[in-house]
């Protein structure tokens, strides 16, 4: 135990995790967005049935896990943290935790919309494979599923900056007063808040509409998830200077 901690080891291989973790979530992540959600949009009916059974399920299950990992990693990179009082006072703080509210709702996401709604496309794929008629609740899951997965995208562009410039760049230097603090954690919180009720359709539903344009394509969630990260950087140097 006193080798661990007089070394750090603790902290290095804390973090080694929650890098391999994060790197296995988010490059899944951009995967279903990227790659599989346009590609299965071009298949025929039969294709895109076999792909669900076959690779989204396998997909499915790294990327859930990949999940549970990296925060659990990210639990206890924070609670070794040295001075904690002193470290959540400063920018560096700040930062990190606008980053850590972005990945909960992520993660949040994961578990309680898209997978469960996962889940109703998966069943339907093998309903349908069996030769049974096709669920209709299967069509407004894999919506809801696809609205939570593009928000997740477009949080992920912020959410990494934060977690990098926190524990990696000079960016977040200086320690900010307290309402300074306030102000940018309300922030945070209400801007992040209103991208996910829009994702969960409690913002003019699921279907689609104005507040559902930069969702619709990956394309247009990679722009507003640039917008969004310049929008932060520029409150960021405003609020905590």
């Amino acid at each position: 135990m006193d080798l661990f901690n007089k070394f750090g080891l603790y902290s290095v291989l804390f973090r080694y995790g929650h890098i391999l973790s994060g790197i296995a979530w988010i490059g899944l992540l951009y995967y279903f967005n990227l790659v599989q959600v346009p590609a299965f949009a071009q298949m025929e009916a039969p294709a895109r049935t076999d792909a669900i059974r076959k690779l989204a399920v396998k997909a499915l299950w790294w990327f859930r896990w990949a999940a549970v990992a990296t925060v659990a990693f990210g639990v206890l990179i924070i609670a070794t943290v040295p001075d904690q009082g002193i470290y959540w006072k400063r920018a560096q703080g700040s930062a990190l935790l606008a980053g850590i509210i972005m990945a909960l709702v992520m993660f949040y996401n994961v578990w309680m919309v898209i997978w469960p709604n996962q889940q109703v496309v998966i069943a339907n794929a093998e309903r349908v494979a069996s030769g049974q008629e096709p669920d209709p609740a299967a069509g407004p899951a894999g919506r809801k599923a696809l609205l939570a997965s593009r928000t997740n995208t477009l949080l992920s562009i912020t959410m990494l900056f934060f977690m990098v410039a926190a524990g990696h760049g000079n960016y977040t230097g200086g320690q900010p007063g307290g309402g300074a603090r306030a102000i940018w954690f309300i922030l945070t919180v209400v801007i992040v808040g209103a991208f996910e009720a829009n994702a969960l359709g409690l913002i003019q539903g699921t279907g689609p509409g104005p507040t559902k344009k930069m969702l619709e394509t990956h394309k247009d969630t990679l722009i507003a998830g640039g917008v969004l990260l310049v929008v932060f950087i520029i409150l960021n140097a405003i609020v905590l200077g």
